[in-house]
């Protein structure tokens, strides 16, 4: 299939990728399910709270069992007295949720075929700067009609990264960094035809 490729002055020529990567049908439960582990797998999972055994204190008796006229207690940790535990304590755990590969990679161009169909997938020359000047930036990405948007360069740029860190909704990466979080929340991905090329490469 042929995507258009946009140069300055407006002037569009074509680039042929593969069915493949950018044409693939949109899987949902597939794309959520990949989803849902990335995030889960950013998640620290380091809480930590204390059962009525863990927390310091409470050994004796506050009170003896009988004639009183309080009910009956046996230690000042309970979980229903204040400084007391946790009934369910939370403890250090994993999210971790098991995604393979090639579940990995098929959301992944089940993504990149969506943003295809849905015109979000801009594809232009080069997305190199000279310097690293916001001006520049902002004024290229005017020229192609681009507000927020997720920037895909083959290999780092930090004249490009430098450039777009004050620029709220504009965020780069590289095309092997590329993951499906990113895709799907980005209002627009414009990727240079190299970083393209790099996709198809990993996705193949």
């Amino acid at each position: 299939m042929e995507i258009q490729v946009r140069q300055a002055g407006g002037v569009s020529s074509t680039l042929d990728v593969s069915d493949a990567t950018f044409g693939s049908a949109f899987k949902e439960a597939l794309v959520h399910q990949v989803v849902v582990a990335f995030l889960a797998a950013g998640r620290a999972g380091t809480k930590a709270q204390k059962t009525r055994s863990e927390v310091r204190g409470g050994g004796a008796k506050p009170w003896r069992q009988k004639g009183t006229g309080r009910a009956r207690a046996g230690t000042s940790r309970s979980p229903l007295w204040r400084g007391g535990g946790v009934i369910f304590a939370a403890k250090p755990r994993s999210f971790e949720q098991k995604v393979n590969r090639k579940m990995y990679r098929g959301a992944l161009r089940s993504i990149l075929s969506e943003l295809v169909r849905q015109e979000r997938l801009v594809v232009v020359d080069d997305l190199s700067l000279q310097e690293p000047k916001t001006k520049t930036l902002v004024g290229r990405l005017r020229e192609m009609g681009v507000g927020g948007a997720l920037l895909v360069t083959e290999q780092q740029d930090t004249n490009l990264e430098l450039a777009a860190r004050n620029l709220p909704g504009v965020h780069v990466t590289t095309a092997a960094a590329v993951d499906p979080v990113s895709l799907v929340g980005a209002e627009l991905v414009v990727a240079s035809t190299a970083a393209v090329r790099r996709i198809e490469e990993m996705l193949a």
